[in-house]
């Protein structure tokens, strides 16, 4: 053998003995370790972590990788035990006692007790439409000893377990007693949960980039996954969300194998990533989605009903699906307040579009030309296009307008501002929801009329579509309670609550190699692998 050869065979020797001695990572460890590495692009950049003070679906999905839930509902839409071991319920329906599992733990290794579940129910149960009204019907919250713990109601209430399988936003996820002491208008000081995964604060970029790690002190269910039920087996070391604005730059990433799982791809490139060989489009919400057009109740001159009014007449569904989606085999006229595809679906109040009437109505209303301010995101694709037809919309039925742009998560900061315009507030959002969100009057937080106090953002207030949904809360019957719930949705068209604006199916876009994607109401990163 030549001299020459020994020597290059002696330097790869000492490069070998380098790699083994210093960890250096060879071709083949860097593609076992990217395995083990899950990228995500999210819909928009996380900068609100607290899912309790918001119903961002970025702080839900946040909120689902490090948080666990009492409940959690199956592809069924039923509600199984996650946290929770064993319950039952006494005769009288009064009293409800849980026991939770065995090695539940927080990340920073204490034990998850019911004093931290109580602590985080009754936070929730301030914020969210669902957790409102069951702590209305509540009489007390108590400890048994530090796995059981009771609700004891005032009197029967047939939405207990539902609410606490709440699987949209707000969820009742449960946190450590110490951060669910926090206002619930104030975001959380930790990041620790108890769920399937651990933020890693010190690489945390708001609204740019959130990695997350295996929690391996986690205990999944025995039982096979299925929506937010089942086992949470988590079969990735790392997953990081890496917020890409522009479409085509998260398009070509895709593509070239930067990142694994493309949250929500525009419509417009459907076409194109169906062509890719190493791509696949997965529907995995299917539920659906809900554009709604939310006012602001507090903002003269949407306080005047007849204004609110020429605003739903001057809507027109179609419009608005054909701008945001484009393709009719992803989106479908919807006027039904509880979605299309529930068994509360209904027509009912939902008044046909004529812009003639919206001028008569405007008219009428006393209108006298203020400015309306419009908030538009500019980095949220999915509703992007929405405040772009309301603003000519609304100009075409004689309102002065003013479209506003920024982006989704200064909008959800400035959602929350109750201020007059001159100051930072607003007139109109549009914004998104799960089906499963919104698929009756007590969990659709559109159709609360609680003003101020507990309201979703707008703070519609009204009296009597709250008798209507405490009427609603109380029935047990299948088939009266359509009957209500349709009485709820011609009320809020009525007093227009908030305006529908159509239902639509958001797929995503995935690499092939990618297995164990779960559809859900909401996006789950467990249960993945990578081959």
């Amino acid at each position: 053998m030549k001299k020459s050869t020994l020597r290059h065979l002696g330097c790869f020797a000492s490069i070998l003995a380098l790699t083994a001695a210093f960890g250096i990572t060879t071709i083949n460890d860097a593609a076992a370790q990217d395995k083990k590495v899950l990228r995500f692009i999210p819909h928009s950049g996380l900068r609100i972590t607290d899912p309790i003070i918001t119903t961002a679906f970025m702080s839900r999905n946040h909120g689902y990788m490090i948080y666990d839930t009492l409940f959690g509902v199956d592809e069924k839409m039923q509600p199984q035990p996650q946290m929770v071991e064993k319950y039952d319920v006494s005769g009288d329906k009064l009293t409800y006692t849980f026991t939770l599992r065995d090695g539940l733990k927080f990340h920073d290794g204490a034990p998850v007790t019911t004093t931290d579940v109580i602590a985080s129910l009754q936070r929730w149960g301030k914020n969210d439409a669902m957790g409102q009204k069951l702590i209305a019907y509540t009489k007390e919250m108590k400890e048994v000893d530090a796995k059981t713990f009771q609700i004891i109601l005032k009197e029967p209430y047939g939405l207990v377990i539902d609410s606490l399988a709440k699987p949209s936003s707000n969820v009742p996820f449960i946190m450590p007693k110490k951060m669910a002491d926090t206002p619930a208008n104030q975001n959380v000081p930790d990041e620790i949960g108890s769920g399937p995964y651990r933020m890693v604060k010190a690489e945390f970029q708001p609204g740019v980039k959130v990695v997350y790690e295996k929690n391996p002190d986690y205990k999944p269910r025995s039982e096979p996954p299925s929506y937010m039920a089942g086992g949470k087996v988590v079969k990735v070391d790392r997953v990081e969300w890496i917020t890409m604005s522009d479409a085509q730059t998260a398009m070509n990433a895709l593509i070239k194998g930067e990142v694994d799982i493309w949250e929500q791809p525009s419509f417009d490139l459907l076409p194109a990533l169906k062509k890719e060989k190493d791509i696949e489009i997965r529907n995995l919400q299917p539920l659906g989605m809900n554009y709604m057009l939310r006012m602001n109740w507090l903002q003269p001159p949407l306080d005047n009903v007849k204004v609110r009014q020429a605003i739903l007449h001057a809507v027109n569904q179609e419009d608005y699906l054909a701008a945001q989606v484009g393709d009719p085999d992803y989106y479908k006229v919807c006027p039904a307040m509880f979605g299309c595809a529930t068994p509360l679906n209904t027509a009912e109040g939902a008044p046909k579009p004529s812009i003639e009437t919206a001028k008569k109505l405007l008219k009428e209303s006393g209108y006298k030309g203020e400015k309306i301010v419009i908030m538009a995101p500019t980095d949220l694709g999915s509703i992007a296009q929405l405040p772009l037809v309301s603003g000519p919309v609304l100009r075409s039925i004689g309102m002065n307008v003013d479209v506003q742009s920024m982006d989704w998560q200064t909008l959800v900061g400035r959602r929350a501002k109750m201020d007059p315009v001159d100051q930072g507030g607003w007139h109109i959002f549009h914004t998104a929801w799960g089906t499963a969100d919104m698929m009756n009057p007590i969990a659709n937080a559109g159709v609360k009329g609680l003003g101020k106090e507990g309201g979703f953002f707008g703070w519609t207030e009204d009296p009597v579509i709250e008798k209507l949904r405490d009427d609603y809360a109380r029935e047990t019957d299948p088939e009266k309670q359509k009957q209500i719930a349709a009485a709820v949705q011609k009320r809020a068209y009525e007093m227009v609550l908030y305006v529908p604006l159509g239902e639509y199916f958001q797929p995503s876009a995935v690499r092939k190699n990618v297995k164990g994607t779960l559809p859900s109401p909401a996006v789950v990163l467990w249960n993945i692998e990578k081959e």
